[in-house]
């Protein structure tokens, strides 16, 4: 066994994929998103405790991309940055009617669709 056959074997297996900042942008936003589809179609007593948890997690994910889109550094086009700043406020507002079981999360899964698939169209799962 040479050098080149043991660093293979010692490496390889252990070798993580490389992920580009939209794979990871995707990954969070398609594991957020599955869980409040799963919380809000789940009748169990227990799901809501699920749903509020899905929802703070999204409600943080999307300040985070507010507050991105809203530093003037950003390469994003000026149009699409007020986009999604908007619907960083729309995801805000939306969240408390479905936590006051006034709306349904529906439109909150749909908007995070959009986003992954703009990700994914983008080179987002590469």
């Amino acid at each position: 066994m040479n050098a080149v056959d043991m660093a293979k074997r010692a490496y390889g297996a252990n070798a993580a994929p490389v992920r580009t900042p939209r794979n990871t942008e995707y990954a969070i936003f398609a594991r957020i998103t599955q869980r409040i589809r799963d919380a809000s179609r789940n009748s169990d007593p227990g799901s809501f405790n699920a749903l509020v948890s899905a929802l703070h997690d999204n409600r943080r994910l999307w300040r985070i991309l507010a507050v991105d889109v809203a530093d003037t550094g950003n390469a994003l086009p000026q149009s699409l940055r007020a986009q999604l700043f908007y619907l960083g406020e729309f995801v805000g507002q939306h969240s408390s009617k479905v936590l006051q079981r006034k709306a349904s999360a529906e439109p909150l899964v749909d908007i995070n669709m959009a986003v992954m698939r703009g990700l994914a169209g983008g080179g987002g799962q590469e």
